[in-house]
Order: structure tokens, then C-alpha cells, then sequence
């Protein structure tokens, strides 16, 4: 399989991670007529593609430990079963997030949501494995943390000047509920591959994706019958999309799905913390989408420099958190 031999390409698989992390919910936005919880369906069926298709080419390539398949029947079911779980977790909160962002925008739903899972997730991934200067790591998570403050107040003008208090509101609930869950998933993942006789990244991926499938069954089956806000759905509303609908949940999958694989890749060289909070930069590109693409506060006053400066307070933090892994 392949792995990063050095911290320059463990660095370049994390900023693809961003981008790709910061990009997939664009998905959501390309048909408006096209609920959520319908794209989620295809959208699950993405990530489980996805990890098949990074298991059966680049874990089963090069010499850096077992390949895909000889590390899939020697695995243990303990690993089997935290990688399980993460998808499921992960999962629950991702529904979350996705409602979160049809309700109340990308600009807003990804700077609560992602940056509590950042600030809680990259803690927790760092006990996992205590890799990476702790100062500027976690000067690197405070600034985040100062970021999403700002992200709130912006939040809260809009509020004032839209006047969509209730809807809104639930969408910026949505948004911490989902952030809290996600904070487990990424630890517990990389828990899976943590010692020399667990799973590869590859593998670990892969029976994520199994748990993310089998766990949206249920959970995105329930969201659909008491839909957090329109009219309830049936699994006929999703059979009869179009072609073009499903694709796009795909490849919103297939997206999300290749920075988690690049991200587990770039964790075995970097670590889990700085990975993962590398990775959760994306709040940055989701910015800049919602913001100058899909024009979320255009109508909003006094609002922009607020959301300039938690941008600056982003990207001082994640320089911080790249530079953790240099300094010792």
C-alpha cells in the first residue's frame, strides 16, 4: 500500500483534504428541488464506492505494509469494530450537518459545526496519539475557537436583518448538535490504526464507509418520515429523481470520501491531531463558497469584516497547527 515516507507529502495530502472537505456540500446546492435527505442516500453510496476504489488501488500498491485484501481477512474485530462505529457516529452527525447547511447556509452552519468538531476532535486525537508540539497545536485550535465566536456574531446579524428567527435558530442548533458528535468520530478511527497489528488506512476507511451505509439505512429512513423541516418523504420521492440527482449526491460522496481517505493516509505520517485539524481548514473553503459563490449574506449589512477576520484567525491557526508537527 502507500504511505507518506515524508512530512512534505503528508502536508500536500492534508491541504487536498481541505479542499475536498470544504467543497463536497456544494453538492447540496446544485438542485434546489432536490431535498437533503435524498441526496444523503446517494451520497452514502458515494463514500462506500470511494473507499473501494482507494482500497483496490492504492492499498494494494507499493511495499509500505500489507495490502488491502491480505489486511481485510487478518483483521481484528475490535478494529473492525471502532471503525464500525466511527461511520455510524459520523454518519448521524453528518445528517446533521447537512440539514444544518439547507437551513441555515454553508457560511454558517459549517463554521459552528466543523470548527467544534475541530477544536474537540483534534484534543481527543491527540490523546490517541500525543504527536506534534502541544503549544502550537493547540494555539493553532484557540484561534479556531476565537474564529467560531466571530462566525457567531456574523450569524447573529443575519439573524436581526433577516428576520428568520425560527428556522434559523434550528439550523445554528443543528449545527453545534452535529459538531459534538463529529468531535468522536475521527479518534476513534484513528484509534483503529493506532498500533502495528490494527488496520491500515485503507481498510479502516473502507469498514467506516460499511458503517456510514448500514447506519444511513435507518437514520436517514427516520429523518425522511420526520424531516426536521417540510413535508415528510417516502422512499418513492427518491426513486423517482433523475439521473442528474443522483449523481450529484455521488459524487458529493465521492468528494468528501477521497479527503477522509488522503486525510487517514497523511495521519500515519503526521499524526492524528495535526492531521485531522489540518483537514477541518475546509471551514475556510466553505467560506469562501458560501460567501462569494452562493452570495449567503449578500444582503446583510456591517457583516463582512467580521467574516474577514475569522478567515485570518482560521488561517493563523492552521498555520499554527502545520507548523506543530516542525517544531519540537
Amino acid at each position: 500500500m502507500f504511505l507518506p515516507q515524508t512530512y512534505l507529502v503528508a502536508v500536500i495530502l492534508m491541504f487536498i483534504t481541505m479542499l475536498c472537505w470544504g467543497s463536497w456540500a456544494n453538492a447540496t446546492k446544485m438542485d434546489k428541488n432536490w431535498r437533503f435527505e435524498l441526496f444523503y442516500w446517494d451520497f452514502s453510496i458515494g463514500v462506500i464506492l470511494t473507499s473501494l476504489i482507494f482500497a483496490w488501488t492504492l492499498g494494494s500498491l507499493g511495499d509500505s505494509g500489507p495490502a488491502f485484501w491480505n489486511n481485510l481477512i487478518h483483521a481484528h474485530f475490535s478494529d473492525i469494530g471502532k471503525a464500525l462505529v466511527s461511520g455510524v457516529i459520523f454518519n448521524i452527525a453528518n445528517i446533521l450537518l447537512v440539514a444544518a447547511i439547507s437551513i441555515a447556509g454553508m457560511s454558517v452552519a459549517f463554521p459552528v459545526g466543523i470548527g467544534i468538531a475541530l477544536v474537540v476532535g483534534t484534543i481527543l486525537s491527540y490523546l490517541v496519539s500525543a504527536k506534534g508540539n502541544p503549544f502550537f497545536l493547540f494555539i493553532g485550535i484557540l484561534l479556531v475557537l476565537f474564529a467560531i465566536v466571530l462566525t457567531a456574531v456574523a450569524y447573529s446579524k443575519k439573524e436581526e436583518q433577516e428576520k428568520g428567527g425560527d428556522v434559523s435558530t434550528k439550523g445554528l442548533i443543528l449545527s453545534i448538535v452535529s459538531g459534538v458528535l463529529m468531535s468522536f468520530f475521527y479518534p476513534i478511527l484513528a484509534d483503529s490504526i493506532n498500533v502495528r497489528s490494527s488496520l491500515t488506512p485503507y481498510t479502516a476507511v473502507f469498514f467506516f464507509a460499511v458503517g456510514l451505509f448500514v447506519c444511513n439505512l435507518v437514520a436517514n429512513y427516520y429523518v425522511m418520515r420526520k424531516p426536521f423541516s417540510g413535508d415528510a418523504l417516502s422512499m418513492q420521492s427518491y426513486f423517482s429523481g433523475s439521473t442528474k440527482q443522483h449523481l450529484i449526491g455521488t459524487f458529493g460522496g465521492l468528494i468528501w470520501c477521497s479527503g477522509l481517505s488522503l486525510n487517514i493516509i497523511a495521519s500515519t505520517n503526521a499524526g492524528p491531531a495535526i492531521a485531522y485539524a489540518f483537514g477541518q481548514g475546509a471551514t475556510l473553503i466553505a467560506v469562501i463558497w458560501g460567501v462569494f459563490v452562493w452570495k449567503e449574506f449578500s444582503h446583510v449589512k456591517n457583516v463582512f469584516s467580521l467574516l474577514a477576520f475569522m478567515f485570518l484567525c482560521y488561517l493563523s491557526g492552521l498555520v499554527s497547527i502545520g507548523i506543530a508537527n516542525l517544531v519540537n
